[in-house]
């Protein structure tokens, strides 16, 4: 007897060769979101909730946004206009408050542990997005991740009423592609595979890297310049820098900071 879940190393390639980012989703006429069937949204979600964890607490949470009003909020806030149409709209969040709320009922008083709730909410949010994320293309959607959720963090815990121990890390958004997105180069393996000890790369291994990734920053035609669309978002000056603030100021917010003041 047969294991359905085995497949040949080529089917596995293939389907991650397959994977996109996509922004442009499949609507009805008037530009509104295609529902996705009950069966596959149930599905997703159960994949979600069968990511690993860390001590079984399952640090995170999913915000799941439907009403048009909200989706148009959050496009706006998070600059990324697809939320409003993708067929499914989420907010992944770290969340550490429910697992303060079972010590509480159980009669137990949670400890003080705000950088171990930032490390382990953010990595247990990030496995159950991508197990969402997975099984929604195994159903033959796509999606995209949006970090864009940092452009416009208090005014997203305001509308979504996050309380403390619960921080948005990212928005995930999934629908049927409307575009035919590029598949996009990575950085070669050597670079990101280090075994035994990290491998720091040369010179020349850093400018084969870019060369390799230069066609991902290709705009309207032109070639593309991979280091400097890394240098406006980490650069000196860049977006990534000018959104330290508002994050800083919502892990304080939300009672996850760790640092001085």
């Amino acid at each position: 007897m047969t294991d359905d879940r085995h497949r040949s190393p080529e089917d596995v390639r293939a389907f991650y060769d397959a994977h996109r980012t996509v922004r442009q989703y499949q609507t009805h006429e008037d530009g509104t979101p295609l529902p996705m069937p009950a069966a596959h949204l149930d599905v997703i979600l159960h994949a979600a909730q069968r990511a690993p964890t860390d001590a079984t607490a399952q640090l995170y949470s999913l915000i799941r946004i439907t009403r048009p009003e909200l989706r148009a909020r959050m496009a706006e806030l998070t600059t990324n206009a697809h939320i409003a149409t993708a067929s499914e709209a989420f907010v992944v969040c770290a969340d550490v408050r429910r697992v303060g709320r079972v010590l509480e009922v159980a009669g137990q008083q949670s400890g003080t542990w705000p950088a171990i709730a930032v490390h382990f909410g953010i990595g247990d949010a990030v496995m159950a997005g991508t197990n969402l994320l997975t099984a929604a293309e195994m159903l033959g959607y796509q999606g995209c991740w949006i970090g864009g959720v940092l452009n416009g963090l208090e005014g997203i815990i305001e509308e979504l009423k996050l309380p403390q121990g619960v921080l948005p890390f990212a928005a995930l958004t999934i629908g049927r592609p409307a575009e035919d997105a590029p598949y996009r180069p990575r950085v070669p393996r050597p670079l990101v595979i280090h075994t035994d000890t990290y491998h720091d790369g040369t010179d020349d291994e850093i400018r084969h890297a870019t060369e390799i990734m230069n066609p991902i920053a290709a705009r309207n035609g032109k070639p593309g310049d991979w280091a400097r669309l890394l240098t406006m978002y980490f650069g000196q000056g860049g977006g990534m820098e000018k959104r330290e603030p508002g994050l800083v100021a919502a892990l304080k917010q939300q009672g996850l900071w760790a640092g001085g003041e």
